[in-house]
């Protein structure tokens, strides 16, 4: 399959979990001491009297008897070593969000010989996938793995029975000295360098991920939680700050719209203006565009992997599919004009009062010579203004780092001569829209906008006017409207 793969330019990825296991793992037969466990019950009402789940005769494996009929969630299970007598009560995997996964084993990232069998793991895997992507990556790092499992005394816990088995900062430092992940990513760089690593970091762990970690690629949850309730004026800092920080951080996130852990894109967005605004924002971002299962078909189903089969006799939504094709797939069939983010810069959209509308998304992109401008209102209100100049980004130069502006004019290639114009087109409708060159690169360019609308602009094309001014006359026609196609409209007149 690999093979396959590669063949038609894809490269396989691996799934990987790797702060639990299931309960009948090798390692829970063989090595007990990687698992979080006790020597007691932690409640004196569990009992273990079920179907032994280990297929290892010399090992039992029971799930408390009222988690086994959903009547409790307990939070550990019984392991029996059959040769010695010896009993553990092993904790279930659990994220402190919602209950035990009873299916799983809790590993002791304490434990120095399990991380290094674990990274080992990991290496192993690296060497038959060249993509891996970390399940839940965000509970092993130090801040929230001492949160889960060995709480600081006096804070409390988050999972039950844990504050009893609590450390202070200063011990937990001692036995986990240094980030997990930032092991990995070391250990990945100087042996398997061409592995991609991909980690679900939820709890607006992203930015340290990728900053701090060096994590390769970082699921973004913002941008999902952010542009569904409109926080919008923080996601435009977001972005804002990582361009004044390190722009190269945009392309390490993964956007998405849904996940298999949230519900579907069409219960958080609907079918209409919003949702696709937004996904044309997840199209044409620098970074990762990730599409959960059933997206482009509008499947309101929660998908699960465990579930064999759909619950719910969902047909394709047609228009949909069509519109995604229509509006969706032309830009990502262009990922390269959008990926980079070397000449990425963001625009504040400015009223005639001087206020920044902080609903407004506007960025332009470029690459080899061709360029494109994107905008967005994520907001049921009517937006208009100007976009003249970008928000600060940082540059990096032999006497440092230092902030820089650039006038979208500029970005865009725009002259500041009068018999200069600038044809260029709106990606989803088609139209042509025409602008003269000094307008453009004095004031800038007005935009109109309805609520949730969206517009791609790409195609530019740099006219210079002939000696009977028809662009000018063309312009002063117009006043700003569209037409289909203005070559036509210049050879009609001309003739």
């Amino acid at each position: 399959l690999k093979s396959r793969c590669l063949l038609r330019g894809i490269r396989l990825a691996c799934d990987m979990v790797p702060n639990h296991t299931g309960l009948d793992s090798r390692w829970m037969r063989e090595n007990p001491d990687y698992f979080l466990s006790l020597d007691y019950s932690p409640y004196p009402a569990y009992s273990f009297t079920g179907v032994d789940l280990c297929s290892d005769p010399a090992i039992g494996l029971f799930i408390e008897d009222h988690y086994f009929d959903r009547s409790d969630a307990a939070v550990v299970f019984k392991r029996l070593d059959r040769g010695s007598g010896e009993v553990r009560y092993v904790y279930h995997g659990n994220d402190g969000t919602d209950m035990p996964w009873n299916d799983t084993a809790q590993l002791n990232f304490l434990n120095p010989g399990l991380r290094e069998e674990v990274i080992r793991t990991i290496l192993k895997t690296a060497r038959k996938f060249p993509i891996i992507r970390f399940d839940a990556a965000m509970t092993l790092t130090r801040k929230h793995y001492q949160r889960l499992w060995f709480p600081e005394p006096g804070k409390g816990g988050d999972i039950p029975t844990r504050a009893e088995h609590g450390l202070s900062a200063a011990e937990f430092a001692r036995q986990m000295p240094e980030e997990f992940w930032r092991e990995v990513v070391d250990r990945i760089k100087s042996e398997l360098p061409d592995t991609l690593l991909l980690a679900e970091a939820f709890w607006m762990m992203e930015g340290y991920f990728v900053r701090t970690l060096g994590m390769h690629r970082v699921y973004n949850s913002a941008f999902m939680h952010m542009l569904k309730n409109e926080k919008n004026k923080d996601y435009r800092q977001l972005i804002k700050n990582t361009l004044e920080f390190d722009p190269q951080i945009l392309k390490r996130y993964a956007n998405f719209m849904n996940n298999p852990d949230e519900e579907t894109a069409v219960v958080q967005f609907g079918k209409g203006d919003k949702y696709f605004g937004i996904c044309t924002m997840m199209a044409t971002l620098p970074g990762l565009p990730l599409f959960g299962h059933g997206q482009f078909e509008g499947f309101s189903e929660k998908y699960g992997m465990e579930y064999s089969k759909a619950y719910r006799a969902e047909q394709a939504d047609k228009g949909l599919i069509e519109h995604h094709e229509r509006v969706i797939v032309p830009l990502l069939h262009k990922r390269y004009l959008f990926s980079e983010v070397e000449h990425f810069r963001l625009y504040d959209l400015v009223s005639s009062r001087g206020e920044v509308n902080e609903n407004v998304f506007v960025y332009s992109n470029s690459s080899d010579g061709e360029k494109a401008l994107v905008i967005y209102n994520n907001s049921m209100t009517h937006a208009s203004g100007w976009i003249k100049s970008s928000v600060p980004y940082i540059l990096k130069g032999e006497g440092g780092k230092s902030l820089h502006r650039q006038d979208l004019a500029a970005a865009l290639q725009i002259r500041n001569q009068e018999n200069y114009f600038y044809l260029f087109k709106e990606l989803t409708g088609g139209l042509e829209y025409l602008r003269r060159g000094s307008i453009l690169y004095q004031d800038g360019l007005y935009l109109e906008l309805d609520g949730y609308e969206y517009q791609v602009f790409f195609d530019f094309k740099e006219i210079m006017d002939n000696e009977e001014d028809h662009y000018l006359a063309l312009d002063n026609y117009l006043k700003g409207q569209t037409l289909q196609n203005f070559r036509q409209k210049i050879q009609y007149d001309h003739l």
